[in-house]
Order: structure tokens, then sequence, then C-alpha cells
């Protein structure tokens, strides 16, 4: 599991994540649940999705590597996909040594 962390925590760190990426202006904190669909929901454009990406890299390490999770993907689990997928991904993770 990524830095041995819980899914409640994996979930706050992407909620901060987000924030980050987005702003705060356009996304609550509260608003983000495992359930909550960066498509529908959250609406992120592509940028969006390579700025998180570079922060979940950085905080989790090469072995959360958002971009080849998409590219395994097709467009509609691209559409579908929630934040609590990607929680998923990074539970399953190995553990490495985040970027500097």
């Amino acid at each position: 599991m990524a830095s041995d962390a819980t899914a409640e925590q994996i979930l706050a760190e992407i909620t901060a994540m987000l924030v980050e990426t987005v702003g705060d202006e356009f996304l609550l904190a509260d608003e983000v649940t495992l359930a909550t669909t960066f498509n529908e929901d959250l609406a992120l454009e592509s940028i969006e999705f390579v700025a998180l990406a570079e922060l979940l890299q950085k905080r989790y390490g090469a072995a959360v590597d958002l971009i080849a999770l998409l590219a395994e993907k097709d467009m509609e689990e691209i559409l579908a996909m929630t934040v609590g997928d990607l929680v998923a991904h990074i539970a399953a993770a190995p553990a490495s040594a985040p970027a500097l």
C-alpha cells in the first residue's frame, strides 16, 4: 500500500490536491467522496488531470502514475472514473519514495 495510508487518509490527500488543482472557489473539500466522479461531478479538464498526476507522483512516487492508469482505460471507463477508483489504485500501489 502506498506509504501505508488508509483510504480515508488517501481521500483527504486527493481532496487537498484537487483543491490545489482547481481552486477552492470551485471545489469545497466536503464535496469530495469516494463516489465523486472526475468527469461529471468535478468536470476536470485534461490539463487538470495532468496537474493532479504531477501532485500524485510527488506525494506517492513513481508507483502512482495517473496518466498510465488512464491510458489503460477506454473512454467510458475514464468518464466514469471516481475518486474511489483512484484511492483504490493508490492503496494497491507498492510504497515508494516520493519524488523530490
